[in-house]
């Protein structure tokens, strides 16, 4: 039964996947812009337990691997997002008064897009890649978070319908 239910969410990641890699990637915004394939997959996680948002950050690093636009190895996004999938699934999990507030999954993807960044520039330095100045990467972080903070309100009615369409379960959003 749970396979099923990840063959019917492949496509809609697929698809999101092939908008951030089509159109926003082209996107020029100020303050490094925002990632849509991650915003996607962590309100997905939010939304889900934590063994789903732990598959589901699997999934989608592995697609962001496989972007034109990583620059580090293959697995070090899969890794991140198996982190910060689970963390922000086990947080949300437990308490349905995160779920049903609609602030309280922005304030959560804000802060796990932002953790991302970081898991991702940390784990980055331990493989040797070279990052820039620790300015620059604050300065990426907080417009990430900005723009991830304006994009995530606009998305989170999209992704909790298509969630409920393919778990069976009723939207509260």
């Amino acid at each position: 039964m749970i396979s099923r239910r990840f063959i019917f969410s492949f496509p809609i990641f697929l698809a999101f996947y092939l908008i951030q890699e089509g159109f926003v990637t082209q996107m020029r915004l100020p303050a490094g812009g925002f990632s849509l394939f991650l915003i996607v997959t962590l309100i997905w996680a939010s939304m889900s337990t934590p063994e789903i948002g732990a598959l589901t950050g699997f999934g989608a690093g592995l697609m962001m691997d496989l972007s034109q636009t990583s620059p580090g190895p293959l697995g070090h996004w899969t890794l991140v997002m198996i982190l910060v999938s689970f963390v922000i699934s086990f947080l949300s999990y437990g308490d349905d008064h995160v779920r049903a507030n609609p602030l309280n999954i922005v304030f959560l993807v804000v802060v796990g897009v932002v953790g991302s960044q970081i898991a991702y520039a940390v784990l980055g330095l331990l493989f040797g890649q070279q990052l820039g100045s620790t300015a620059q990467v604050f300065f990426l972080c907080f417009g990430t978070a900005f723009w991830s903070a304006i994009v995530t309100p606009l998305l989170l009615p999209i992704i909790s319908r298509l969630h409920a369409l393919v778990f069976g379960t009723v939207s509260r959003i």
